[in-house]
C-alpha cells in the first residue's frame, strides 16, 4: 500500500495559501493579499502571483484590489488542511507539550503525513480522550 501524502493543493506553499485564506475569510469575512501577506510573513509581491497561481489552479476567485475567496475545490481542499492541522495539534496537546513545539512539530508534519498515518492518530486521539487512565500513564512515561 502507498503511503501517499495528505497534500491535495499541489506543493506546501499552496496548503499554507489555502489554510491561511480560508483562516481569514472565517475570522473577518474576507481576504485581502495584505493580511495573507502579514500572516504568512511573506511580501505582497510573492502574495499576489501564488493567488494567481492558485485562481489558475481553479482553488481561488482573486480580483486585483477586491480579495479573494475560494473556489468550492479550494474550500474543500482548505478544509482538509485546517481538520489535519487541528487533529495533529489535538493529539499533541493530550501529552502536555507546550504549544511553540506544537505549532512548530504540526507545521513540519501537516504537509507530510498520509492520510492512513492521520486516521490512525485520530483513532488514538479518540481513544485516549475516552481512556483517562490510559492517557496518564502514558503520560507518566514521558
Amino acid at each position: 500500500m502507498s503511503a501517499k501524502s495528505h497534500r491535495t493543493s499541489g506543493s506546501v506553499a499552496m496548503d499554507d495559501y489555502l489554510e491561511q485564506i480560508l483562516n481569514l475569510i472565517e475570522e473577518k469575512g474576507y481576504a485581502r493579499p495584505v493580511d495573507i501577506s502579514k500572516n504568512l510573513g511573506i511580501s505582497q509581491a510573492s502574495v499576489t502571483n501564488m493567488l494567481q497561481r492558485l485562481d489558475a489552479e481553479g482553488l481561488v476567485k482573486h480580483e486585483k484590489y477586491r480579495g479573494t475567496i475560494l473556489t468550492d475545490k479550494g474550500r474543500m481542499i482548505a478544509d482538509a488542511i485546517i481538520t489535519r492541522h487541528q487533529t495533529l495539534t489535538e493529539f499533541l496537546r493530550l501529552f502536555g507539550l507546550d504549544e511553540d513545539t506544537i505549532y512548530h512539530d504540526v507545521e513540519g508534519m501537516e504537509h507530510h503525513v498520509s492520510k492512513s498515518t492521520l486516521r490512525v492518530i485520530d483513532v488514538l486521539l479518540e481513544e485516549l480522550k475516552d481512556d483517562s487512565a490510559l492517557l496518564q500513564k502514558l503520560r507518566k512515561k514521558l
